[in-house]
């Protein structure tokens, strides 16, 4: 299992349109084959760092759910959405693995 985790710098001005586009994905990513964590925006801190967090299988997975993903109606629309309202400043993805499993087993 895979965590795909995006670092997103968002436009401070624009957290309304931020929280829609996080919306919009809580829609279309379950529907499109990855096993979404959340989205989270800015509350206390930082005013322009917000994450998107799922899970995938593999990497061939993700291929295949992104593929997916530009296909979907909202998908498409979505990223569209943020293309028109330029909230989106910078974006990152990283991916990474578990390695603290099993929890809670230590004596």
């Amino acid at each position: 299992m895979l965590t795909c985790i995006i670092r997103y710098q968002i436009d401070p001005t624009k957290k309304a349109q931020f929280n829609q586009y996080a919306r919009n994905w809580g829609q279309a990513i379950p529907r499109c084959g990855a096993d979404l964590i959340g989205y989270y925006a800015p509350h206390e801190g930082s005013s322009t760092l917000a994450y998107g967090i799922y899970n995938v299988a593999n990497l061939a997975d993700y291929e295949a759910y992104r593929a997916r993903l530009a296909d979907d109606p909202l998908g498409r629309e979505n990223y569209e959405f943020a293309q028109s309202e330029k909230f989106l400043l910078r974006e990152h993805r990283t991916f990474l693995k578990l390695a603290s499993a099993p929890h809670g087993e230590h004596k």
